[in-house]
């Protein structure tokens, strides 16, 4: 097979040292025509995966008429405000049977959709084989060979199947799932509640507090994932739950890094300017925030972390609110979300 993997980030990267080591034919795209020849003369990206090699099986370039001509699985991973761009130039270039692979988690800010949406409104014909992928998935770790478990979600199982064969490592586990609704939602929503937990710990909170807001968190972004079609036991798997902890607990996380740097006073522009990595729960708030309003969804941390981000409340007064909201039944609540 030939595999294309559209973006040379820490992610992409990762996949493409995992896909190398398996594949004869893999690509690797990078937007940036210096990071593409740096990567392929010294064999390794490291502006966004330093110390780590890339196998010799992938080709790096910034032709993305090379990349993906004649493949047959490309494999996204560009942060989600560049997925539409990207995937329209894709147009014309890749066969009709190519199988499409989000491995970007987030929401499009405007439209407000899930990353496969946006990639089968883009590229109609792919649309039976779109397969998104997430889980508690750090690249630093995944390129390390660390052993890591993922989910490839589609509504078609031949193709989600494809994608487990090509990913499967002796350390890297992919298990399938047909609710894709609900895997990219676990993906994209589990970054507003990392914003949190750094908020937490920047704030000096302790495990108390950030264990509760991790539990409450998951219960929201269920909520949702409900309102909107997804299966509610998705969330208790590897891209609800699974991400969640990870994410909002993890050193490399760069949601929760973010989260402790605005309980220091630092504003959205300073996140962006300071950081050379995407930080996606910053658009996912947004987009979150919206869909609540749109599915007349309660999703109190979803909403604190928003003011916080656009409407210059501060993280103690966030704090504050969601600690003296009226008092609610826990277990009535999740019944009420969890049909089970």
């Amino acid at each position: 097979m030939k595999i294309a993997i559209i973006g040379a980030g820490g992610w992409g990267t990762a996949i493409a040292c995992m896909v190398g080591q398996r594949q004869a034919e893999v690509f690797l795209w990078a937007r940036n025509p210096d990071l593409a020849r740096s990567v392929l003369c010294s064999r390794e990206n490291d502006r966004y995966l330093p110390g780590v090699r890339l196998p010799d099986a992938v080709v790096v370039t910034d032709d993305l008429t090379a990349v993906v001509r004649d493949a047959d699985m490309v494999i996204i991973a560009t942060p989600s405000h560049a997925v539409r761009e990207t995937v329209s130039r894709l147009s014309g270039l890749i066969d009709v049977k190519c199988i499409v692979v989000s491995a970007t988690k987030g929401l499009e800010v405007g439209s407000l959709k899930r990353m496969s949406e946006v990639i089968a409104e883009e590229l109609p014909f792919t649309a039976g084989n779109v397969v998104a992928i997430s889980g508690p998935n750090h690249a630093e770790e995944v390129g390390r060979r660390q052993p890591s478990a993922t989910v490839a979600a589609s509504v078609s199982r031949h193709a989600a199947e494809a994608v487990q064969d090509v990913l499967m490592q002796p350390y890297f586990r992919v298990y399938t799932n047909p609710d894709i609704v609900g895997v990219e939602l676990g993906g994209a929503l589990k970054n507003i509640i990392a914003l949190g937990a750094g908020i937490a710990d920047g704030l000096g909170s302790g495990d108390n507090a950030k264990a509760a807001l991790i539990t409450r968190g998951l219960a929201e972004i269920a909520r949702l994932g409900v309102a909107m079609q997804a299966k509610p036991s998705t969330f208790a798997g590897l891209s609800g739950v699974g991400d969640l902890m990870v994410t909002c607990s993890s050193r490399h996380s760069r949601n929760r890094r973010a989260g402790v740097l605005l309980a220091e006073g630092k504003t959205i522009r300073q996140l962006e300017s300071e950081s050379n990595m995407v930080v996606e729960g910053i658009r996912s708030t947004l987009a979150a925030y919206e869909l609540a309003g749109r599915h007349h969804v309660e999703m109190p941390i979803t909403e604190q972390i928003y003011r916080v981000l656009y409407q210059g409340v501060s993280p103690k007064e966030a704090v504050s609110e969601l600690m003296s909201r009226g008092r609610t039944h826990e277990v009535e609540e999740v019944a009420d979300i969890i049909h089970w």
